[in-house]
């Protein structure tokens, strides 16, 4: 049952002491610590065990899961302004009486605008923080979203139907338009790197790609789909009477000082045109290679192969790995005025002071092959490949590695050993391998713990995580989650790092190489010679508390011995 907190009887530390369930001191020791971190009352009680969490359950009235089915009439009773502000849900009216959730209970400024607001006796129940701003992303995650469906609902005269409008009337006016602009930038402050708009059975869902993880930002009305993916490739130079194959486009939008490039996608599926969209924020400054991720091993081995006056370094991965922010560290830590460097990449992500860039444009012959081969006429230092494609590609590369370039490019395989055999299978003679490259990265993303809800938890014995670590049941292990927070938007991971296996290429290599080793040989051979592979240097960063056990089995999770 809950517990109704009026202003004449509000429920504070002074009651909790006249109820004898804690002493004036340890309120006194509590406030002191609250003062401090700014935490409810109610959450240190607990932390420092002057309290349980079933009492103070009692207390306060808990009730959880409360939050699966809101009523969308009820939702309108409180403004969006104020359910951000106090993070407040309103659950149930009953005559003169409504039920909120609430993260604090004690909050006795909400109550009293919610009752001003309302009219109505206010009834507090707490609930998880993560849960009320879940429910907000969800139902408030555009602002004024609303609003705009109703203009565009006068607009065409459409109420309950799913029927397309005729987009050509509808898909500049203000609603569109709104909507849409929206939808870009609420991704661009939350720091997306892609946007999908999918259209389902009875409504279109977005999504944001955020930290390599895709979210459910918001459900869109189906009647609205023709007119807001009409509106998205008009403004990206596509043709929006074509419907039945895939298009590509392109824009920029300038947000503040930021400039970014949106690359646009369109593909037919069963329910419409999904449209998938690429940021990139080309006033982003690029990393330094002590930003990336590498420890102090791997930091070593490779700052030693950019030393290097020529040769090949080949940074390795799936797409989306970051490899080429990888490239562009190294690039800015070896860019000096005494060196020419000139790139060619596919596209262009990130403007470097100082360094010559060249974009690839197949339809007018200008491929990789063909940039390379105009870039050795133009007496070049250091050459960037922004991706070994093809045997004509991998053949001009390496011969310009080993007559006096240093070349720096990425290749599309799993572990740093496979980049070796990938140029041999691509057509590279095994010597010119051996001799050519200095070093093979192979790099992964995993997501950071969010620092501001970071927890250590002990490892149970019997956990399933112990046979991936490779530590027994009588091993203490301490590992650190997120358990979710505004910061994070509760899903306990902010921002991404790199995880590495650097393979240097040594004297012992060599002859595997040219007598062409298979892959899992040379791989055995880099360990026994002290190669950090992917996954314990993902279990390192783990340990030390920068990401989960969970995320380096998600994306290092090998069968590597």
């Amino acid at each position: 049952m809950a517990v109704t907190l009026k202003a004449s009887k509000k429920l504070s530390g002074e009651d909790l002491v006249l109820k004898g369930i804690i002493t004036r001191e340890q309120l006194w020791e509590a406030l002191r610590l609250q003062s401090r971190t700014g935490e409810f009352l109610g959450s240190i009680l607990i932390k420092l065990g002057m309290v349980s969490e079933e009492t103070m359950d009692e207390i306060l009235g808990v009730q959880q899961n409360r939050l699966d089915n809101i009523e969308p009439v009820l939702l309108k009773a409180i403004p969006e302004q104020l359910v951000r502000r106090h993070k407040v849900i309103p659950l149930k009216n009953e005559g003169n009486c409504l039920t909120v959730a609430m993260v604090d209970p004690m909050d006795v400024l909400a109550i009293d605008d919610l009752r001003l607001l309302t009219g109505c006796e206010i009834e507090p129940v707490q609930v998880d923080e993560k849960d009320i701003l879940a429910v907000i992303q969800k139902h408030f995650g555009i602002l004024e979203v609303d609003r705009i469906f109703e203009e565009y609902e006068l607009l065409t005269g459409q109420q309950e139907t799913e029927a397309e409008p005729l987009e050509e009337e509808v898909i500049d006016e203000a609603p569109i338009v709104r909507l849409v602009n929206s939808i870009f930038l609420q991704a661009i402050e939350q720091n997306a790197s892609d946007i999908h708009i999918e259209p389902q059975r009875h409504q279109v869902r977005v999504r944001y790609r955020i930290d390599g993880m895709l979210r459910e930002m918001m459900l869109l009305p189906k009647k609205i789909c023709s007119a807001v993916i009409s509106r998205v490739k008009i403004i990206s130079n596509m043709d929006i009477s074509v419907k039945r194959i895939p298009q590509d486009g392109r824009f920029q939008l300038k947000f503040g000082t930021r400039e970014i490039d949106l690359r646009v996608s369109t593909l037919p599926t069963v329910y419409g045109e999904k449209v998938v969209t690429r940021l990139l924020d080309r006033s982003m400054k690029s990393c330094k290679i002590e930003q990336i991720g590498f420890g102090t091993l791997n930091l070593r081995r490779f700052t030693s192969a950019l030393k290097s006056s020529h040769g090949m370094l080949l940074i390795t991965g799936p797409t989306g790995s970051g490899k080429t922010t990888t490239l562009y560290a190294a690039l800015n830590e070896i860019n000096t005025v005494e060196k020419n460097i000139i790139t060619v990449e596919d596209p262009v992500e990130y403007i470097l002071e100082g360094i010559n860039q060249t974009q690839v444009n197949i339809k007018a012959g200008m491929t990789f092959a063909a940039s390379l081969r105009a870039i050795l006429r133009q007496d070049p230092d250091i050459i960037m490949v922004g991706e070994i494609r093809d045997s004509e590609t991998a053949e001009i590369a390496v011969k310009a590695a080993t007559t006096g370039h240093l070349v720096l490019s990425t290749l599309h395989t799993n572990a740093a050993a496979g980049a070796i055999t990938r140029l041999v299978d691509m057509g590279i003679e095994p010597f010119l391998v051996a001799s050519s490259v200095l070093a093979a990265v192979a790099q992964r993303l995993v997501r950071l713990i969010c620092p501001e809800c970071r927890q250590a938890y002990m490892l149970a014995p019997d956990a399933p995580e112990r046979t991936f670590i490779g530590f027994g049941p009588e091993k203490p292990v301490t590992l650190y989650k997120g358990t979710g927070c505004d910061n994070c938007g509760n899903i306990g991971y902010r921002g991404r790092m790199a995880i590495h296996e650097v393979l240097p290429m040594t004297a012992s290599l060599r002859p595997l190489i040219i007598r062409n080793a298979p892959t899992d040989e040379i791989k055995q051979k880099a360990l026994a010679e002290g190669m950090i592979s992917l996954k314990m240097d993902g279990i390192h960063k783990a340990l030390a508390g920068l990401t989960t056990i969970d995320e380096v089995m998600r994306v290092a999770y090998t069968d590597e011995i």
